[in-house]
């Protein structure tokens, strides 16, 4: 049924334009319409994160160890401040993520680098206490 608002009563009018489904689907589509213009915020945390995490890297001195990672994180990080400024920010908190990741692997490679330098170190000491110990035994 197609309405004529215009041969209707005032009466009928005020009912029909108040009606609830009326009100109800005309605030559905203003919500809709106001978050289709509503922009994403920057993902400052995400950026902190990452900025934190590469600083993180450093210190556990991974440039030692020459970490592509490392390198990767930074680039990302810098694409996503990047991203900031072109106003993607959907892809800037990804790139923000993927910085974060990167340097957090980094940091784990170089310490399980160092922790098996270590070990290999033990090794090392293990096997001239060894030696000394039996040395030790044969002359006594």
């Amino acid at each position: 049924m197609i309405w004529n608002i215009k041969h209707l009563e005032p009466k009928m009018l005020r009912k029909h334009l108040f009606s609830k489904a009326y009100i109800t689907s005309t605030a559905a589509i203003a919500s809709l319409m106001l978050a289709a213009c509503a922009s994403t915020p920057p993902p400052n945390t995400q950026i902190t994160a990452a900025e934190s995490a590469i600083a993180h890297a450093e210190q556990a001195q991974v440039a030692d160890y020459s970490s592509p990672e490392l390198v990767e994180a930074r680039k990302d990080l810098a694409a996503a401040k990047a991203e900031i400024a072109n106003k993607n920010m959907t892809t800037a908190a990804r790139l923000a993520q993927k910085a974060e990741l990167n340097a957090d692997l980094a940091a784990a490679k170089a310490a399980a680098v160092k922790a098996k330098t270590v070990n290999d170190e033990m090794k090392k000491s293990t096997t001239v206490i060894k030696q000394e110990m039996q040395r030790n035994t044969g002359v006594q």
